[in-house]
């Protein structure tokens, strides 16, 4: 009887140690490495989004384009706090804002590990409202007359909503 219960027993710890293997592998699978997101809140609205564009930053050619671009609600009032994770932040990446007149984007350039939160106004009193904004980091590249270029190798993108 003793040994009935012995077989029992480790059976059923094989089971348990069966499923509880099989559910960790069903969570895992699918969870390869996962892009970074950055975030954007204006009065009470949050978007989280992930990349517009991401190259691998050796291989330019190599490239995931899922053009995901963020919306926001935004008014005159409330600025646009932007936040960019570590993995952005530690990487030299500039910021664009889009304005009324797309041919007059305002840059600015952040250097590694200086900056993880920026806080941009709705409006710009010589380009007008802000129509977006876009997070990109940057590759040096050759172009084909041998310029030396920074051109993005992954781009966010959020664009916004006036009331």
């Amino acid at each position: 009887m003793r040994r009935g219960l012995r077989l029992l027993g480790a059976a059923l710890v094989a089971l348990a140690s069966a499923g509880t293997g099989t559910g960790t592998w069903l969570l895992v699978r699918d969870s390869g490495p996962k892009q970074p997101e950055i975030s954007a809140y204006s009065d009470g609205h949050l978007t989280r989004v992930g990349p517009y564009l991401y190259c691998n930053v050796l291989n330019l050619d190599d490239c995931q384009k899922p053009q995901t671009q963020g919306q926001l609600p935004v008014n005159e009032r409330d600025p646009v706090q932007l936040s960019v994770p570590a993995a952005i932040g530690r990487a030299p990446w500039r910021l664009l804002r889009v304005y009324d007149d797309p041919a007059n984007p305002a840059t600015t350039m952040f250097r590694p590990g200086t900056r993880l939160a920026v806080t941009i106004p709705t409006v710009d009193p010589h380009r007008g409202r802000l129509a977006g904004i876009a997070v990109q980091l940057l590759t040096l590249v050759f172009d084909t007359s041998g310029e030396l270029r920074d051109v993005p190798h992954a781009e966010w993108s959020v664009r916004t909503a006036w009331d």
